[in-house]
């Protein structure tokens, strides 16, 4: 009987690593692709490759090299560029996972033969929906809630069943995968080493020192430009005579100030958003949300009308900035997602 055939999509790290040891291990015929997403950080892909090829060598497999850093640019790098000059705050893992890995990769992996694609994300699938991951520190299934749901057959996920540690282990214990497993893990946004503030400045002046309002619209102080502040911030701006810890709550980029406010100020029960990309076709849904990826999911109604929702959330939830991902689950099921374009008190 001819074995199933999985392409991997290997980064170079210990997750993808793993998850091609394991599929071999389970049977498959295994494949890889390495994607070459930028140019941004000197010296990135020689050390992924060098990776990726000690991998390949030890299981015995090809692996294709593929250079998609202009459909990045354009669907992703920009993109974040954008929305941050716009007064954003983008998510740009979210983007990537939509348009890139489960878009441009899943197309390459399905021109390979490929019976599936397999990746390193710590998440679950049962062929119809995705899950939250095992390990719930290491649960990845929020930046999946823009992908196309007619790919979600075709995917595997290795990871689900382990806790990092485990992997590492794994990884640790062959000789010839031990050196990845002792690199640290890579950063959250993969062309971002440092703050988002550096990459910006390659693009625009960001230091454009302008005033700090209150919710009243009087002067209160001034900031050193807004690009520098995102919604919840506390600090790197200068409020007279504040006694008491003062948060952003919007900015206005036209104008180049910022408003600042109490904790209560952020605060909001009602959370509009748009694009939806559900998997499943209810229109009044009482589910949990994830307004953001470190945060923990609220009880929620949700209202669908002409791919936009209204969530009504169960407890008020403070920070939410326009332009991130609004994640929807029922139990650990993954039932779809939105983005964020109004929040109300």
């Amino acid at each position: 009987m001819k074995k199933q055939k999985v392409i991997v999509g290997l980064s170079g790290g210990v997750d993808s690593s793993v998850t091609a040891y394991l599929l071999q291990k389970d049977g498959y015929e295994v494949e890889g692709i390495y994607m070459k997403l930028h140019n941004i950080i000197d010296g990135y892909h020689e050390v992924n490759i060098k990776n990726i090829d000690k991998v390949a060598t030890f299981l015995n497999i090809k692996y294709h090299i593929i250079d998609i850093t202009k459909k990045f640019n354009d669907e992703v790098y920009e993109y974040f560029v954008n929305s941050y000059i716009d007064g954003n705050t983008p998510n740009p893992c979210v983007k990537c996972n939509a348009q890139i890995k489960f878009g441009e990769l899943f197309k390459q992996a399905m021109n390979l033969g490929g019976d599936f694609l397999a990746t390193g994300h710590y998440a679950k699938t049962d062929g119809s929906f995705i899950y939250e991951a095992d390990d719930k520190t290491k649960d990845q299934s929020y930046f999946l809630g823009q992908i196309d749901k007619n790919v979600i057959g075709k995917l595997i996920f290795p990871m689900s069943r382990y806790t990092k540690e485990e992997i590492r282990k794994i990884a640790l214990d062959i000789p010839e995968l031990s050196c990845i497993a002792k690199q640290k893990d890579s950063q959250e946004i993969c062309f971002v080493e440092g703050s988002y503030t550096d990459i910006l400045k390659k693009h625009t002046n960001i230091d454009i020192p302008g005033n700090t309002l209150n919710k009243n619209g009087d002067i209160i102080g001034n900031h050193k430009g807004y690009l520098h502040y995102t919604i919840g911030k506390r600090r790197g701006f200068y409020v007279h005579g504040a006694l008491d810890p003062h948060f952003v709550i919007s900015q206005d980029k036209r104008n180049n100030t910022i408003t600042v406010g109490k904790k209560d100020d952020l605060q909001i029960s009602k959370v509009v958003v748009d694009k939806l990309n559900m998997f499943i076709t209810d229109l009044d849904i009482t589910c949990k949300v994830k307004l953001r990826f470190r945060t923990k999911a609220i009880e929620c109604q949700l209202l669908i009308e002409n791919q936009r929702a209204t969530i009504y959330l169960k407890e008020d939830a403070f920070g939410v900035a326009k332009g991130q991902t609004a994640v929807f689950y029922q139990d650990e099921k993954l039932i779809g997602s939105g983005w964020i374009i109004d929040t109300i008190k």
